[in-house]
């Protein structure tokens, strides 16, 4: 038996009513802001990507399956519902820069499939993942349905963009030192399991920054023997995390 789709009915009560909706503790200031159009009303994270994969059947990946290939026809857009899956950039002659690692639930590859233009990076699940997919028609039709929705992608593209901006400037303005502790930082709130551990090898570690597995290596001993961190094979734990905050602060190339 067929599921029926109730995405149009969700799409119609949340147009209807988010917008309008005024809590009874607003402020004055924040209610000037909403008529000036200051605050965005766009639907949560959550919403976006419940309303966005809504009816979509979920697949299981394995540990290294590739979702797209840099310079792939963008033709889907991805919701990451389990697992984790590294975004990358490959150059010419085949070095690996990792761009970011997704963690769920998240979407992956709106981008290209907003545009329709090549894939800009590899996608690949780093763990099992369980993923569902709209194809661009289904993604576009989708949007067009709801000026919300529209307003909601839009918000993610642009967060987006910030992250790659900010990244561009980590590179540009910022040492290695600088660079790894604010990658180790990120790590520690995106992958550690209950106990802190990050399963992730250090030559993993280079290709997040753009540097070799020696160098990383000689950073990070350092590091644990300041008590900064831990290391096990394989692994890697956060300990003192405000010491790493104030090098990425310090440290400026």
């Amino acid at each position: 038996m067929v599921r029926k789709s109730y995405f149009p009915d969700k799409i119609i009560w949340l147009d209807a009513h988010r917008p309008k909706s005024r809590p009874a503790n607003m402020s004055r200031l924040e209610l000037e802001e909403e008529e000036d159009g200051i605050v965005d009303r766009s639907f949560s994270d959550h919403d976006l990507f419940e309303l966005l994969f809504d009816n979509c059947v979920a697949d299981r990946m394995p540990a290294g399956r590739h979702l797209f290939l840099q310079e792939d026809r963008a033709d889907r857009v991805f919701g990451l519902i389990d697992g984790s899956v590294e975004i990358s950039i490959y150059s010419i002659d085949g070095q690996k820069l990792v761009a970011n690692m997704q963690t769920a639930p998240n979407i992956i590859g709106e981008i290209g499939a907003l545009d329709g233009g090549q894939r800009t990076a590899t996608a690949i699940c780093r763990t099992d993942c369980m993923i569902v997919s709209l194809d661009r028609m289904q993604l576009l039709g989708r949007i067009q349905e709801s000026p919300l929705l529209a307003r909601s992608m839009l918000r993610l593209v642009c967060r987006r963009v910030r992250w790659v901006t900010e990244s561009l400037g980590d590179h540009a303005f910022l040492g290695i030192e600088g660079r790894l502790a604010k990658r180790l930082l990120l790590l520690n709130e995106i992958l550690a399991d209950p106990t802190g551990w990050v399963a992730i090898s250090q030559s993993e570690i280079g290709e997040f920054l753009g540097a070799t597995r020696e160098s990383v290596n000689k950073l990070l001993n350092d590091w644990r023997s300041r008590a900064l961190i831990d290391i096990r094979r394989g692994r890697i734990k956060v300990v003192n995390a405000r010491g790493l905050r104030q090098m990425t602060s310090e440290d400026g190339g």
